[in-house]
C-alpha cells in the first residue's frame, strides 16, 4: 500500500454560560473568526467542527453572518458540524435522562438553525465512563473524540492507535477517534514542519492510518501569545500550505470521512478516564504534587517510555470532593433534575416544564464544577451563572406545583453525604442548612435575583501554589503551551497565599481569645477555642401558621468548658427577612468568652463605588473589598447596586462587627491572579452571663430585591394555572 494517512482535525469551540459577553466577542475576533477566514481558501482541506451550544447560541444572535459562512462550507464538505450535550455538562454527573436529553436538544436545535443533524459528537473535557456508551448512541450519536490516553489506560500502544476503535455498552456500539496527544502538543506551539514530519513517519510505517487531532480552538488565538504566533506570524497558513502541499499522501478529512474510507481498528473497552491533564488536577493536592514530582524524575529514565503509560492520575467525580462546592452544586443539580422528572410524571404543563428544563441543562455546564490550568470553580461569574439557572428551574417547578407562596420546612440528605440537611423556603428565599457541620447555613437563595448569596469559595492549597512562591517564568519555548506558562497578573500574590480552615459559610460559631483582633482573625491567626464550628447538632423543625422554623442544639465547649448553644431560624410566609435568634448556656459565671457568628455573602464583588458598606444609621462605609471594624454597634448592610440588593443584618443588642473580604490565587488562561470570592461579617462580642449562666442575641438579616419581571410572569402563569 502506498504511504499515506488520514488527518482528523477536530476543532471545539466553547464558552461556558455565564461568562462575560466581552469575553464572547474576543474569542470570536481573536480566534474564531480569523480562523475561518485563513481555512475558508484552502479548498482541498476538511475539518470537523463543534461549537458548544451556549457559543452557538450568542454566534447566532450577534454574529449570524459566520453561521451563514459556516452553511456554506458544510454545503461544500469542508466542514463537518459536529454535536454534543447542548451546554457542555460532564456527561458522567449526570442522570441517564438528562445526558440523553442535552444531546438530543442540541441536535435538534442545529437541525432548526443550521440545517444539519449530526452523527458524530464531542464529549466534554473527555471525561468518560463505560456507562456512557449506551446513552450516546440512544441518544443518537455514532462517533465520538477522546484522547490515546484513554486507550494507553486500556493498554494499548501507540502502534494501536492509528484508527478508531468500536466500544460497547449493552449492546450499544460508538465509534471513538483516539486523540493524539503529540499532536495536541506540536500545534501550533512547534514548528509547522515537525508535525508533517511526525505525520510523515506515521504514513510510512502504518500506511492508511487515521491520525486525529482534537483540541480547543482557542488555542488559535486566544491562548496567550497565540494570536501573534497563529496569525500575525503565520502559523496557521503555513500549517494549510504544508497540508495542500502534502495531500497526495496526507488526506485531511472530516471523522465522517474517515469512517466512510477506514475500517475500525477493532474493539476496545476503555476505562473511567480524562486527558491526562485532568486526571491529575482531579487529584488531592498531596497526591498531585507527588505525581508531579515522580514524573519529573522519572522522564529522565530510560525506562519512562515504558513505564509512562502506568503513571495515572485521578478520577473526574472526586472534583466533588476535592471542593465541597462543586459537590454543593452538583447536589443542587441533582434535586432540580429530580423535581423536573417528577413534574414530568404527574403530566403537569409541558411548556412550563420545557423552559425549567432549559434553565437546568444551562445550570449543567461543566466549567465551574472543576479546575485545572483555567479559573472553572475559582470564578465567581460561572458559579454564580449555576446557581442563577438552577434557582430559577427549581422557582418555576415550585410555582408549577402551587407551592412557592407557602412557608415550606423539609429534611433529607440533599447533598449526599449521609446526613440529614433541612431547607426552608417561602415565596422571596430558600435556606439550606448542614446541622451535621456545625448547623451552619450553605446556601441562601434569592428567589426575586436567582443569587446564592453563599456561593462561596474556600481559600485551600493547590499544586500550582508551589510556582506562585517560586515566582514568575515564561515556560520552554517561543510559545509556551497554557500548561507549562507561569505569569504573575498581579505582583505579590505570594504574599497573598492564605487558607482557610473551614469553608466561608454562614451561622458559623467561633470562641476567640478574648485579645483577638480583625487583623488576626483575618490572617487566620486567631485560635478556634470551640468545637462548635464543623462538629453535629441536634435539628428540629417547627411549623405554624404562616412561619416556618429550625432549630439546632449542640452541647459542646469552649476553653474545655461545656457550653450549650441552642441556635433558631425562624421565616415567614411574606417577608424578605430572616430571624436568628442565638442562646447560650451554661457559661461560666464571672469568665468573659469572645464569641463571633461567622456570616459570608457571595456575588458581591469589591472595588466598585456602588457595591458598599453602610453602617445602622445609612452612612456609606466604603467598598465591599475594604476591612470594617465597628465597635459597638447594632448592624452593617451590603450593597450592590449592580445586583440591586441590600443586604441588611442588624443584632438586638450592641455588637462589634468586623467585615473583610475574602479573595484567592488561583490560576487562569491569561496566569495568576487574585480573585475577590466573597465578603466575611462577623458580628462578636465579650460574653457575660447573666444570673442563670445564659446569653442570648438576635440577628435579624434582610435582603431587599428588584424584583425580576421573569420571575414575576412565572408566578402569574402559576397563579393562573392553580386556579
Amino acid at each position: 500500500m502506498t504511504p499515506h494517512v488520514h488527518l482528523c482535525l477536530v476543532l471545539h469551540n466553547h464558552q461556558p454560560i455565564g461568562n462575560f459577553d466581552g469575553v464572547f466577542e474576543q474569542s470570536y475576533q481573536d480566534s474564531y473568526l480569523p480562523f475561518l477566514e485563513v481555512f475558508e481558501p484552502y479548498e482541498a482541506l476538511q475539518i470537523s467542527l463543534h461549537t458548544s451550544g451556549p457559543l452557538m447560541m450568542w454566534l447566532a444572535d450577534r454574529h449570524p453572518e459566520y453561521l451563514d459562512r459556516i452553511r456554506l462550507l458544510v454545503e461544500a464538505g469542508r466542514i463537518e458540524i459536529i454535536g454534543g450535550p447542548q451546554y457542555e455538562p460532564i456527561l458522567t454527573m449526570l442522570p441517564s435522562r438528562d445526558r440523553i436529553g442535552q444531546i438530543q436538544s442540541y441536535s435538534r436545535w442545529l437541525q432548526r438553525t443550521v440545517g444539519v443533524t449530526p452523527g458524530g459528537m464531542w464529549t466534554p473535557e473527555r471525561v468518560w465512563e463505560s456507562s456512557l456508551t449506551a446513552d450516546v448512541v440512544d441518544a443518537g450519536m455514532h462517533y465520538t473524540v477522546l484522547d490515546d490516553y484513554h486507550f494507553k489506560a486500556a493498554g494499548l500502544k501507540n502502534e494501536d492507535l492509528t484508527s478508531y476503535y468500536l466500544v460497547e455498552d449493552q449492546g450499544r456500539l460508538l465509534r471513538i477517534f483516539p486523540g493524539s496527544e503529540h499532536l495536541r502538543y506540536t500545534i501550533p506551539f512547534r514548528p509547522v514542519d515537525e508535525t508533517i514530519s511526525y505525520l510523515h513517519d506515521v504514513a510510512n510505517r502504518h500506511p492508511g492510518a487515521v491520525m486525529t487531532f482534537g483540541d480547543d480552538g482557542e488555542k488559535f488565538g486566544t491562548w496567550p501569545d497565540t494570536k501573534a504566533h497563529v496569525y500575525d506570524q503565520g502559523w496557521l497558513r503555513s500549517f494549510f500550505d504544508a497540508l495542500t502541499e502534502n495531500q497526495e499522501w496526507l488526506h485531511t478529512v472530516s471523522l465522517a470521512e474517515a469512517i466512510h474510507r477506514v475500517p475500525a481498528a477493532g474493539k476496545a473497552y476503555l476505562p473511567d478516564c480524562s486527558y491526562r491533564e485532568m486526571t491529575e488536577w482531579s487529584l488531592p493536592v498531596e497526591a498531585q504534587e507527588t505525581l508531579e514530582d515522580v514524573t519529573h524524575s522519572l522522564e529522565k529514565s530510560p525506562e519512562w517510555s515504558r513505564l509512562e503509560t502506568f503513571v495515572r492520575g485521578g478520577f473526574w467525580r472526586n472534583f466533588k470532593t476535592k471542593y465541597e462546592e462543586t459537590n454543593e452544586m452538583y447536589a443542587r443539580m441533582m434535586y432540580v433534575s429530580d423535581r423536573l422528572a417528577k413534574a414530568e410524571e404527574a403530566g403537569l404543563d409541558a411548556g412550563v416544564i420545557a423552559e425549567a428544563r432549559d434553565h437546568l441543562y444551562r445550570g449543567q455546564c461543566n466549567c465551574p464544577y472543576w479546575h485545572g490550568a483555567f479559573g472553572g470553580i475559582y470564578l465567581p461569574h460561572l458559579r454564580n451563572a449555576v446557581f442563577e439557572h438552577l434557582i430559577a428551574a427549581d422557582t418555576i417547578l415550585e410555582q408549577l406545583e402551587g407551592t412557592a407562596s407557602s412557608a415550606i420546612a423539609t429534611a433529607a440528605d440533599y447533598d449526599f453525604d449521609g446526613h440529614q440537611e433541612v431547607r426552608l423556603s417561602n415565596e422571596d428565599m430558600v435556606l439550606w442548612f448542614d446541622p451535621a457541620c456545625g448547623g451552619r447555613m450553605y446556601e441562601w437563595d434569592l428567589r426575586n435575583l436567582n443569587h446564592n448569596l453563599l456561593a462561596t469559595l474556600q481559600r485551600r492549597p493547590e499544586a500550582y501554589h508551589r510556582k506562585v512562591l517560586a515566582g514568575p517564568g515564561a515556560g520552554d519555548g517561543d510559545v509556551a503551551s497554557i500548561h507549562d506558562r507561569v505569569v504573575f497578573k498581579q505582583e505579590g500574590l505570594d504574599e497573598c497565599v492564605q487558607y482557610d480552615r473551614y469553608p466561608r459559610k454562614s451561622m458559623m460559631d467561633h470562641f476567640f481569645d478574648n485579645e483577638a483582633t480583625l487583623e488576626s482573625v483575618m490572617s487566620g491567626d486567631s485560635l478556634e477555642r470551640g468545637d462548635f464550628v464543623e462538629l453535629p447538632f441536634e435539628a428540629k423543625l417547627r411549623r405554624g401558621g404562616d412561619r416556618v422554623q429550625v432549630q439546632m442544639r449542640r452541647d459542646g465547649n469552649a476553653w474545655g468548658v461545656p457550653i450549650t448553644i441552642t441556635k433558631a431560624v425562624t421565616i415567614c410566609q411574606d417577608s424578605d427577612t430572616m430571624s436568628v435568634a442565638y442562646l447560650l448556656e451554661n457559661l461560666p459565671p464571672g469568665r468573659p468568652l469572645h464569641f463571633a457568628i461567622e456570616w459570608n455573602f457571595a456575588g458581591l464583588p469589591s472595588g466598585a463605588d456602588d457595591r458598599y458598606f453602610s453602617d445602622a444609621d445609612g452612612n456609606q462605609l466604603g467598598q465591599l473589598g475594604e476591612t470594617i471594624d465597628l465597635p459597638n454597634t447594632r448592624g452593617l448592610s451590603l450593597s450592590d447596586r449592580w445586583l440591586d440588593v441590600d443586604v441588611d443584618l442588624k443584632c438586638d443588642r450592641d455588637s462589634g462587627i468586623w467585615a473583610f473580604p475574602i479573595q484567592t490565587v488561583s490560576q487562569s488562561e491569561a496566569g495568576f491572579e487574585l480573585v475577590h470570592q466573597s465578603v466575611c461579617v462577623m458580628p462578636h462580642w465579650i460574653v457575660q452571663a447573666d444570673a442563670e449562666g445564659r446569653w442570648a442575641v438576635r440577628i435579624d438579616v434582610s435582603t431587599r430585591c428588584g424584583k425580576s419581571e421573569e420571575l414575576a410572569t412565572h408566578r402569574m402563569f402559576a397563579e393562573q394555572t392553580n386556579n
